[in-house]
C-alpha cells in the first residue's frame, strides 16, 4: 500500500472511497513480494500491481467487491492444473491478498499515506490474518517511536506490534510477523503485515567518468539516490552527469568519511587509481554498505589488494570487496559495463548467482533478503 502513497494520498485528499489490495505472503515462485499492492477507486480506476498480470482482473473484482460491502476480505491465489481458465498464478506459486476498502475519515490510513507521500520513514501494521474483528485494522508508528491507532486486540497486542514494526522500519524492511492475539510473540493467532516506507537507499559513484554517467543512469533506474563524487571540479559538474541527484567536489575518502552509509548504501569505485582507490576502499571496508566494487583490471585489483593489506584491511573486510566490479557479460561499452554492475548488485542483493537461468534449478523468484528501493 505504501508504496502507491503519492497517488492514493491525492485520491484521499480528493475525497474518493477505494480499496486497496495487498499481497501479505507468498508461497514457491511468485512474482511480487510482500507489500506489493493494486488499488482501485470508486470510479473504477487502478494503479498498482500484486502479480505483474496473472490475476490482476480477479483482484480487481475483489476490489470492487471490498467497496460494495464495505468490509476487508482474503484470498489465496494459486496454479491449478485442473482448472486451467480459473484466475491463479501461471509461475507456479502463491499469493495471499488482503483487501480493504478506505473512505474519508480513517485518520491512521490517512496519516500514514501523508506521511509516506512526504518522504518521512514510517511502517504501517495491518493485521492480515486473524480474528475478523480485528482484519484490516491498522497502527502507524514513526522513526521517533511515536505511533497512532491500533489493532483492537487490546493494549499488550499493541504494544508487540509497535515493537515489532519499530524493528522493521529501523531495518528498512517490509514482512510479516506472527503473535498470539494477547500480544505475546508466539505464532498462531494474528499475523501483521507491516509495510515500511523509508527513503530510497543511495548509491555513491565514486569517479567522474564517462563510466559513471551510464551506471547514474542505471542506478536511478534501479531507484537509488544517487550521488557523484570527484575531487576534480572541471569533470563533476551537472552538465556532466544531469541524471545524478547529488554531484559532490570533494576527496572521495574523505566525503565518505563525512557521510552516512547504511546496511542498504551502494558504493561504486571507478577512479582505478590507487591514490583516490586506496583511502577510499580503507575507508569503504570498515563501514555498513549492502555492495562495494570497485573498478579495474585484473592486476590493478591485485595491487590494489596489496595495498590495502598494507594499509591494515584485514582479510574479512577484504571479501566484502566486489572487483574487478561487475558481471562477466563481456561488456565493453560504458552502458554494457553499466548494465553488467548493476546485475552484480542486483544478484548479491538477492542472492542470485549471475548464471543463465536456462539450464539452472535455482528458484527464479528468491525470497526477499533485504527491501526494495522505495
Amino acid at each position: 500500500m505504501l508504496d502507491l502513497a503519492g497517488t492514493l494520498h491525492a485520491w484521499a485528499e480528493e475525497g474518493r472511497d477505494f480499496a486497496v489490495a495487498t499481497v501479505v505472503a507468498v508461497g514457491g515462485s511468485a512474482p511480487r513480494p510482500p507489500g506489493a499492492a493494486l488499488a482501485v477507486d470508486s470510479g473504477g480506476a487502478a494503479i498498482g500491481s500484486v502479480s505483474g498480470g496473472c490475476v490482476e482482473g480477479a483482484v480487481y473484482d475483489l476490489c470492487r467487491q471490498a467497496l460494495r460491502d464495505g468490509e476487508p476480505l482474503t484470498e489465496r491465489f494459486g496454479y491449478s492444473d485442473e482448472d486451467a481458465f480459473a484466475a491463479g498464478l501461471t509461475c507456479g506459486g502463491t499469493i495471499d491478498v488482503l483487501v480493504v476498502p478506505y473512505s474519508a475519515g480513517q485518520p491512521v490510513h490517512e496519516a500514514a499515506l501523508s506521511a509516506a507521500a512526504d518522504g518521512e520513514p514510517v511502517a504501517l501494521a495491518r493485521v492480515a490474518r486473524g480474528p475478523a474483528g480485528l482484519l484490516g485494522r491498522a497502527l502507524l508508528v514513526r522513526r521517533d517511536g511515536s505511533y497512532e491507532g491500533g489493532l483492537g486486540g487490546g493494549a499488550e497486542l499493541d504494544h508487540t506490534a509497535r515493537a515489532e514494526a519499530g524493528a522493521l522500519l529501523d531495518a528498512g524492511r517490509t514482512g510479516t510477523v506472527e503473535l498470539s492475539e494477547d500480544g505475546t510473540r508466539c505464532p498462531g493467532g494474528v499475523t501483521l503485515l507491516v509495510e515500511s516506507a523509508v527513503p530510497p537507499p543511495r548509491m555513491i559513484v565514486f569517479g567522474a567518468i564517462d563510466f559513471a554517467a551510464a551506471l547514474v543512469r542505471a542506478g536511478r533506474f534501479l531507484g537509488y539516490h544517487v550521488t557523484v563524487c570527484d575531487a576534480r571540479p572541471v569533470f563533476a559538474t551537472r552538465a556532466r552527469f544531469p541524471d545524478a541527484d547529488e554531484i559532490v567536489v570533494d576527496w572521495p575518502d574523505r566525503y565518505l568519511r563525512r557521510t552516512g552509509t547504511d546496511a542498504r548504501t551502494v558504493l561504486c569505485v571507478l577512479t582505478h587509481d590507487a591514490k583516490f582507490d586506496v583511502p577510499l576502499l580503507r575507508e569503504a571496508l570498515r563501514r555498513p554498505a549492502a555492495y562495494i566494487g570497485a573498478m579495474g583490471s585484473r592486476r590493478t585489483h591485485e595491487d590494489r589488494e596489496r595495498q590495502l593489506r598494507e594499509a591494515g584491511v584485514g582479510t574479512r573486510e577484504l571479501a566484502r570487496l566486489r572487483s574487478p566490479i561487475g558481471l562477466d557479460l563481456g561488456a565493453r561499452t560504458p552502458e554494457e559495463t553499466a548494465v553488467s554492475i548493476a546485475a552484480e548488485i542486483i544478484a548479491q542483493r538477492h542472492g542470485g548467482t549471475g548464471a543463465p537461468l536456462t539450464g539452472t534449478a535455482a528458484p527464479i523468484h528468491r525470497p526477499v533478503r533485504q527491501a526494495l528501493p522505495a
